[in-house]
């Protein structure tokens, strides 16, 4: 009887030692989803993968230690490896050099085929029914199952429903550019509502290059129709060049860069200058205490501050927010350039996004996380937001 006991017993202990090792495991499986679930909030703020990176930064090429113990006569020679070096980027500014040669022979080809696109957009060519066959459609065509006795007057039906829907069908293709611009993030940031009705007008944008024998340059040309804004016909912004390695930092070279741009004056109609507008503001006299309303003209948001580019001093010096409007400025004068005018249709349709996406995707980074964690960065920065209020907080502002 003892023995059956002793054995009850056993088993009572062992089942208690599963169950604690139950627990422990379990214990450990949350604590490891905490872990995890409090990385990737880390990771999600701004501010503590600003703060990561600059860490990061300070330990990336950090020197061994090894070249200052070096012999003289060996620093010497890394020295003359160095003199190379520099040789190697002033080879690699010349390559450039013809690089650009080659993007002005090549525009010579391009530019008919994009007289042909513009053409098309605004109505002065109707392509061919040959021009208009895309792949896509002939399968779908394909697809329909027409019975042979009744197929000429399906035909005949289909040809008057097609002169029917021609006779309401607007011309060319309308808002072409102004949709360009609002499928791509980087621009429909600019675009404001009150710039749409003039985007409307925007006929054509083409890129010209420099002249032959002249300094590297290129020259974004915004051709608009008449309307009711400004009288400009042609609205310009030009981006100067430089393919040469700073004699102060030569190792710095990378290709060409973008050393300036200068945009163009726009003749406004009275009354249309939608890059200012007038605010109302009350003063009240120390003295005499009356309050007098003052109208004040101050600068509007707009995507026409694009072609007023601060002015960089002769001796290139500027103050943080200067800086920072033309860093944005060349990205999207470079974006234009490279990718919007080759490419128009695409980003019309919105197929060139999505390839821009896979891109951006196969770097690592999802375009959703990062709108995320911009939104949640907002929130953070926001003076007037308080997280109890919010229906759905950030994770890290949640109770525990």
């Amino acid at each position: 009887m003892a023995d059956i006991d002793n054995k009850e017993q056993t088993e009572s202990d062992q089942k208690e030692d599963m169950e604690d090792v139950e627990d422990i495991e379990e214990e450990e499986a949350s604590e490891d989803s905490k872990a995890r679930q409090l990385t990737v909030q880390m990771m999600q703020n701004p501010r503590i993968l600003a703060a990561l990176q600059e860490r990061l930064d300070g330990l990336v090429g950090n020197p061994s230690g090894y070249i200052e113990s070096l012999p003289k006569i060996v620093k010497k020679r890394v020295n003359a490896l160095k003199n190379l070096q520099v040789k190697c980027a002033h080879i690699e500014a010349k390559f450039y050099e013809e690089v650009h040669e080659l993007q002005r022979k090549y525009a010579v080809l391009y530019q008919p085929l994009f007289d042909q696109r513009s053409d098309i957009i605004n109505a002065i060519l109707e392509p061919t029914e040959e021009d208009c066959k895309w792949q896509g459609d002939e399968e779908e065509e394909l697809s329909v199952n027409i019975p042979d006795f009744d197929e000429m007057k399906q035909k005949a039906k289909m040809e008057e429903e097609k002169k029917d829907e021609e006779k309401d069908a607007p011309k060319g293709i309308p808002e072409f550019w102004l949709t360009v611009f609002k499928n791509v993030d980087l621009l429909s940031d600019m675009v404001q509502e009150h710039d749409e009705p003039i985007l409307k007008h925007l006929k054509d944008l083409k890129v010209k290059f420099s002249d032959p024998g002249q300094p590297m340059s290129f020259t974004l040309e915004f051709k608009f129709e008449p309307n009711d804004f400004f009288s400009n016909e042609l609205v310009t912004k030009t981006y100067k060049m430089r393919s040469e390695p700073d004699e102060s930092d030569p190792f710095s070279f990378d290709g060409p860069e973008i050393m300036g741009c200068t945009g163009c004056n726009i003749d406004w109609k009275k009354g249309k200058n939608i890059t200012m507008k007038t605010i109302k503001k009350k003063q009240k006299h120390k003295g005499r205490g009356t309050v007098r309303t003052v109208t004040k003209t101050v600068p509007n948001d707009s995507f026409f501050n694009f072609f007023s580019p601060p002015e960089v001093p002769e001796n290139g010096e500027l103050d943080e927010d200067s800086e920072a409007i033309l860093a944005a400025d060349f990205e999207i004068g470079h974006f234009l350039h490279e990718r919007i005018v080759p490419r128009a249709v695409l980003y019309f349709t919105g197929e060139a996004i999505e390839d821009d996406d896979d891109d951006y995707d196969e770097e690592g980074e999802e375009a959703d996380d990062e709108q995320e964690g911009e939104e949640e960065a907002d929130e953070e920065n926001d003076p007037d937001y308080d997280p109890k209020k919010d229906p759905n907080p950030p994770s890290e502002c949640k109770q525990q």
